[in-house]
């Protein structure tokens, strides 16, 4: 299993429990954003930079990964790729998307958007807390540790 980051807009705090579980269990993780990232040096974790345009971190992760590597990402989209493909696919803040629930996300996503654009105002996603933080790092190390039993 691999671990593949759409950086972009993954929070700092996420990024770092993911260096700290790379580095722990020895999983290659790849950050894929279209500017720079900061990565800690180590064996494990490596960044590729792609150029800007729409979709285009999304698309290289989902041209590189395989069934059963982890993709972490908020872009619900980018989610249902990856599930299609065989992959597993966690939020920053600790959400597991499935075969069974994200069809229901990607129309709860699609009915937002729709509201935005007509003109309400639904809010943006709230600041990360520590009980999100501490889901993120329950749900990761639930998979890497199913992963290793493998």
């Amino acid at each position: 299993m691999k671990i593949w980051v759409d950086a972009d807009a993954c929070p700092a705090v996420t990024k770092e429990i993911l260096f700290r579980a790379a580095d722990r269990t020895r999983t290659h993780t790849t950050l894929i954003a279209n500017h720079g990232v900061r990565i800690p040096p180590s064996p494990y974790i490596n960044m590729i930079t792609v150029s800007s345009g729409f979709d285009v971190a999304d698309d290289e992760i989902v041209k590189r990964l395989v069934v059963n590597d982890l993709v972490i990402t908020a872009d619900i989209p980018l989610a249902a790729e990856v599930i299609d493909k065989g992959g597993l696919a966690l939020n920053p803040r600790g959400e597991l998307y499935t075969p069974n629930n994200i069809k229901a996300i990607l129309n709860m996503r699609d009915f937002m958007d729709t509201m935005r654009s007509s003109g309400v105002h639904t809010g943006g996603p709230a600041a990360m807390s520590q009980a999100d933080r501490q889901q993120f790092s329950n749900q990761l190390d639930k998979i890497l540790t199913a992963n290793r039993k493998k």
